[in-house]
């Protein structure tokens, strides 16, 4: 954890004004519900999406509906000025983003669709399509993913509150709440 936290440091100190870039960490933390307020660990697109360049300290993550996000949302209206969460399949990482972009979302978190991925993170890649997105688009761990949207169903809530991104290098380790079935 600590040599995780060091090397986040020097990559967030080497390049501060240009964002993330790919191989990086970036993390956020749920506010709310209490029962997942963790830290969670995600990776940035390769190759397509902005950067975060502002620090949300209180935004709303709010589930697509459908989960997939391969065309229309039901839920749309809620996803414009916060951050969507959206599944992995049925279309590109791009086509989600510019989905999510379209519905004025300011980022989008793609969680895997393998619920039971909890280590390997996926490369995601611009389609071939010469499209473009501007939103931040991250891949979250199936497992994390999973957790967020089961909470958000057994508490009947729309939407999580986040704080995104977190720099895990000012909290002290013990004092870092990490998801219990995540390893780092």
């Amino acid at each position: 954890m600590l040599r995780r936290s060091l090397w986040l440091c020097l990559c967030l100190c080497s390049c501060p004004a240009r964002g993330l870039r790919i191989h990086e960490y970036l993390y956020f933390q749920v506010l709310s519900p209490g029962d997942i307020r963790y830290i969670f660990t995600a990776t940035p697109a390769k190759d397509f999406g902005g950067v975060f360049n502002t620090r949300y300290d209180q935004i709303h993550l709010v589930p697509a509906d459908p989960p997939e996000a391969c065309g229309e949302l039901n839920n749309g209206v809620f996803i414009q000025d916060q951050i969507a969460l959206v599944e992995r399949g049925g279309c590109s990482f791009l086509s989600k983003t510019r989905v999510i972009q379209e519905h004025g979302g300011r980022a989008v978190i793609i969680a895997d669709n393998a619920y039971d991925n909890d280590s390997f993170y996926i490369e995601m890649i611009q389609d071939s399509t010469r499209r473009t997105a501007d939103i931040p688009a991250l891949f979250l761990l199936g497992r994390d993913g999973y957790m967020i949207r089961r909470s958000l169903e057994q508490h009947g809530l729309p939407w999580a509150v986040i704080s995104i991104p977190v720099n895990v290098t000012s909290i002290p380790t013990y004092e870092m709440m990490q998801p219990p079935w995540t390893f780092w």
